[in-house]
């Protein structure tokens, strides 16, 4: 009888935790995504398209559209970004669905995520996504894809953290 009860409480107990860790990717997600939109209008509403403005040394902001994905690649073909970005997402959420209740890996997914639908929602909006941040020595760029850089290395690291 008491294994009965044993095994009976471990699963609500991880189904709990699953839920809660799609109910904390979910939160994740939206957050992102909102501060992803607030920083870009905040940009196209303080400086005039292609102007910038300096912030610190190396460091400028700028209001530029990306047609393309990473670096203009795929500029153009706005289609086939909107297809390769929804197959990315779908891939992560279906890799999360099989592993939900693993401690933090709701952190990246949801930024991850967040990050992909603040780009898409521009492109739904502009045709294009709005980049701002501009280090001199690399393309420009803004917090969605800051996130999505930093959350597929966090991915790596709890993928390869949980292999061993």
């Amino acid at each position: 009888m008491l294994g009965e009860h044993a095994a009976g409480t471990a699963a609500p107990a991880a189904a709990l935790t699953r839920r809660r860790g799609w109910s904390l990717a979910a939160l994740t997600a939206a957050l992102y995504l909102a501060l992803d939109q607030a920083t870009k209008q905040i940009v196209v509403h303080a400086i005039a398209r292609g102007d910038r403005a300096n912030v610190f040394f190396g460091i400028d902001l700028t209001n530029v559209r990306n047609r393309g994905v990473a670096f203009g690649v795929l500029s153009g073909d706005g289609v086939a970004v909107t297809v390769l970005t929804v197959a990315a997402v779908t891939a992560l959420l279906l890799y999360f669905a099989l592993r939900a209740a693993r401690p933090l890996l709701w952190l990246p997914v949801g930024i991850v995520v967040g990050g992909a639908l603040g780009n898409l929602v521009d492109r739904a909006r502009e045709g294009a996504v709005i980049d701002f941040i501009d280090v001199h020595f690399w393309p420009a760029f803004n917090l969605a894809d800051a996130g999505i850089v930093i959350g597929v290395l966090g991915l790596l690291y709890l993928i390869e953290v949980h292999r061993g």
